[in-house]
């Protein structure tokens, strides 16, 4: 077994090291969660599904739980910025090619571009943000109400 040094050849701290695994196990949530969506449902309630999912993820898994970590959520915030090739391109690629099938076949509004709607969706994690603020009593059903109002609104 190797010394107690030799971990911070591979990582600078114990926190870029819980980072890391953080960023992993949040990208495999994301991934299970858009292989298990049954895609032939109506527009509102696949995101509705998608946002139900992440919560009961984050509540059930201790290693996402720390999404409401304040101090841990700096972190996050700053990494993101830090280094852009983490934005989850999967997820946005997911995102984009819904949206496309969607307007297709003429389930939610034509008049807006996709880059808008995709911001629309990402706009949502910027509220996550300020979670705290809003008050973590309210917030989960708050985020649901904010998607369902958004739905509603792309779909009618």
């Amino acid at each position: 077994m190797a010394g107690v040094g030799t971990f911070y050849n591979y990582y600078d701290s114990k926190e870029k090291l819980f980072l890391e695994i953080y960023l992993k196990e949040n990208e495999s949530i994301k991934k299970q969660i858009m292989e298990f969506l049954d895609l032939s449902q109506e527009p509102v309630t696949i995101v509705t599904d998608i946002i139900e999912q992440n919560f009961s993820a984050m509540d059930n898994n201790l290693i996402l739980k720390e999404w409401y970590n304040r101090d841990f959520f700096r972190e996050l915030e700053r990494h993101y910025r830090e280094e852009e090739k983490n934005n989850d391109t999967s997820f946005r690629n997911f995102y984009a090619e819904l949206f496309k099938k969607w307007k297709a076949e003429g389930k939610i509004r034509g008049d807006i571009e996709d880059e808008l709607l995709i911001a629309i969706f990402y706009s949502l994690a910027y509220i996550d943000t300020h979670k705290e603020d809003i008050g973590i009593r309210h917030f989960p059903q708050l985020m649901q109400y904010l998607v369902e109002f958004i739905m509603k609104g792309l779909t009618s």
